[in-house]
């Protein structure tokens, strides 16, 4: 199974998902609440245990902007300091659950799992259209009952869109035509970039887009280890390029942005969004990209569900094949143990809160 990596920044809901109901989620392991403040709006992170006989806080109340117990009345604050017990005036010194380093950008709520020291807000990697008012974005989240590597690896090679997603966003083309992958191990940052000029227009692109006939295809992907993914996707009539200036007013822009949240070693969430620059003020466009979309997305779910059970049962030390499409994929596993071995070197002795 691939190794988490605590000291990294991890998607945890979009900003929309998170207000003044408890939502829980379960990050690398670790079952966390979350809330907004009712004082500054910000978003709370606190161990979703109450310290007394372990009740999930989720399952309790909030009050103004401490958390209540819903078992025996337990309440902390933002902090995740314990600052009423029932029966007794004196609270406990280690009354008190883990609190969560927390960042909020371009819509999303990223949250820190490792050392919270080595939290620094300025590593959270950035996808600014999903929150500019200059894109149109729609989106959602699908859990995966799979490894989070089996969908780093989907991800990175989109090969897998010919055969999986014929129909919808696959093409001949996206097996047949070369990929170019660029790495940048100290950044952990793995590019993949694959630019079809002369391609059938799948209905994902033809119906949104208008577009007639054959079109110049890109996918230019960053992966920025170990949760956000992003694929830069440009669509244009055959021979339209953009102009010697770098601009390119003739052709259509999607953002295609997945983040990657491992929740157990067998459950991860799927976040996924898709921004365009063209018909922002069209719902039925908005609607038809969503649906077909998440359709992909599931489609994705289900081989992946099945992957994982199949390789549940493999025999011990089974070899599998990698070719050139893989290159991408292979060097994000290598990334991603890096960095999971360097969080276990930095990881502070804490007991459980």
């Amino acid at each position: 199974m691939t190794a988490f990596a605590k000291n990294q920044w991890y998607v945890a809901a979009y900003g929309r998902e998170i207000g003044r109901e408890l939502l829980g989620r379960t990050i690398l392991d670790e079952p966390i609440a979350f809330y907004r403040a009712e004082s500054d709006d910000k978003v709370i992170a606190l161990a979703d245990r109450c310290v007394h006989r372990r009740y999930p806080l989720t399952a309790g109340r909030l009050d103004g902007d401490t958390v209540v117990c819903g078992y025996h009345g337990f309440t902390y604050d933002t902090g995740g300091t314990c600052v009423f017990v029932p029966g007794q005036k004196r609270v406990p010194r280690t009354a008190r659950v883990r609190s969560y380093p927390v960042v909020e950008r371009d819509s999303l709520v990223w949250v820190w799992i490792g050392d919270p020291a080595l939290a620094d807000p300025g590593a959270v990697p950035r996808a600014p259209w999903l929150a500019d008012p200059h894109w149109t974005t729609v989106g959602g989240m699908e859990p995966i009952d799979a490894d989070y590597g089996l969908l780093v690896d989907n991800l990175l090679d989109l090969s897998h869109e010919t055969y999986l997603h014929g129909g919808y966003i696959g093409t001949p083309e996206v097996a047949e035509t070369p990929i170019t992958t660029e790495v940048d191990e100290g950044a952990g940052v793995v590019r993949v970039s694959r630019h079809m000029d002369d391609a059938e227009c799948p209905p994902f692109y033809a119906r949104s887009t208008g577009i007639e006939g054959r079109i110049t295809r890109w996918q230019d992907i960053e992966y920025h280890a170990p949760c956000l993914y992003l694929l830069h996707s440009r669509i244009a009539p055959v021979g339209v390029l953009p102009e010697p200036d770098g601009s390119d007013p003739n052709a259509f822009h999607v953002e295609i942005t997945y983040a990657i949240t491992p929740s157990t070693d067998r459950h991860v969430y799927d976040f996924w969004a898709v921004s365009r620059d063209f018909a922002q003020d069209d719902e039925e466009v908005s609607t038809f990209l969503h649906d077909l979309n998440r359709t992909v997305v599931l489609q994705d779910v289900a081989a992946l569900n099945v992957l994982q059970k199949a390789l549940d049962t493999e025999r011990a030390g089974y070899q599998e094949l990698s070719i050139n499409i893989d290159t991408g994929g292979l060097a994000a596993r290598r990334i991603l143990a890096r960095l999971a071995a360097e969080g276990e070197k930095t990881a502070p002795v804490v007991a459980s809160p």
